[in-house]
């Protein structure tokens, strides 16, 4: 019986490729990653929207706030290759630096949720009985509001400004990496690894930091960075509705909001922060798309 056990182990290595045999985990994982179409497509155009956005002073000479009245509601060419909005500034510039804004927010606003989420979730499934009610009673009330509609109220309480639309939208995102992070703990502490961590005394904070969540930041991972698309959408909703960063600072949302009612004489005021929000939203879902396929096992050929 032994015999056969070793033949067959000796098959199964005979016929793993040689490239699997020699590649160490963390090469593996590269390799998927440079296959993956979703990812090299998103990551590419995510990387142009953020050197436009840190280079956008060496990019172009134009002021984003400064007002030029004999330029107004000029169409694109080669001086503006965007054209110009209502005041005579520069469309280009203003996409531009907006862009600083708008991934700005969204970077920030998930960092929140997902630091306060996901302490809340690892908290709550780990110690389980009254503290996971509690937290998750709380995380229920949250879920009651629709995410926007929460954002709305928040800001109306801590008044219009871009810090409190990057506070308010990551608030309303909160419920859902607590909650992704309570399942995952609720499943991970029940392995071996984590009550043979528990067995020798080791302290709490360390097996939720060390043993816990490394094993869980796979699937929330993924879920940040859709969450990033989601934030700069709610960002320049609310600045839109004159609720986030207000004029002259050139962000998306107050583009749209000034350019709409030029729609028909000067398509191009609204139309190219439309597209830069788009386009980043279409880069930052590919990367999640991508990620999720490659950190998922059950996705995994």
């Amino acid at each position: 019986m032994s015999t056969r056990v070793s033949n067959m182990t000796d098959t199964v290595r005979l016929n793993l490729p040689a490239s699997a045999a020699r590649h160490s985990p963390s090469r593996r994982l590269l390799l998927r990653f440079g296959r993956s179409l979703n990812v090299l497509v998103g990551t590419i155009v995510l990387a142009i929207m953020v050197l436009l956005a840190i280079f956008a002073p060496v990019i172009t000479t134009y002021d984003p706030v400064q007002i030029t009245p004999q330029l107004r509601l000029r169409p694109p060419d080669a001086e503006h290759i965007f054209g110009t909005d209502d005041f005579g500034r520069d469309v280009f510039t203003r996409v531009a630096y907006g862009a600083r804004l708008s991934l700005q927010v969204g970077i920030i606003s998930v960092t929140l949720a997902a630091t306060i989420g996901v302490t809340l979730g690892i908290i709550a499934g780990f110690y389980g009985g009254w503290i996971d009610s509690v937290i998750m009673r709380l995380i229920d009330v949250m879920l009651a509001f629709p995410g926007i509609l929460l954002a709305l109220v928040i800001v109306a309480i801590l008044g219009r400004d871009l810090t409190n639309v990057m506070i308010a939208v990551g608030i309303s995102s909160i419920p859902v990496y607590a909650r992704m992070a309570r399942g995952n703990t609720l499943s991970v502490k029940s392995i071996d690894y984590v009550a043979a961590a528990q067995a020798i005394g080791a302290p709490t904070g360390r097996i939720m930091a060390v043993h816990i969540l490394p094993n869980i930041i796979a699937p929330l991972i993924v879920v940040a960075t859709n969450g990033v698309a989601g934030a700069i959408i709610s960002g320049a909703a609310l600045s839109f509705l004159g609720l986030g960063a207000q004029p002259p600072t050139p962000e998306w949302g107050i583009m749209l909001s000034e350019g709409r009612l030029y729609l028909r004489q000067a398509w191009w005021v609204t139309t190219f922060p439309g597209l830069a929000i788009m386009i980043t939203v279409m880069a930052i879902n590919l990367m999640g798309d991508g990620l999720r396929d490659i950190l998922d096992p059950r996705l995994r050929l």
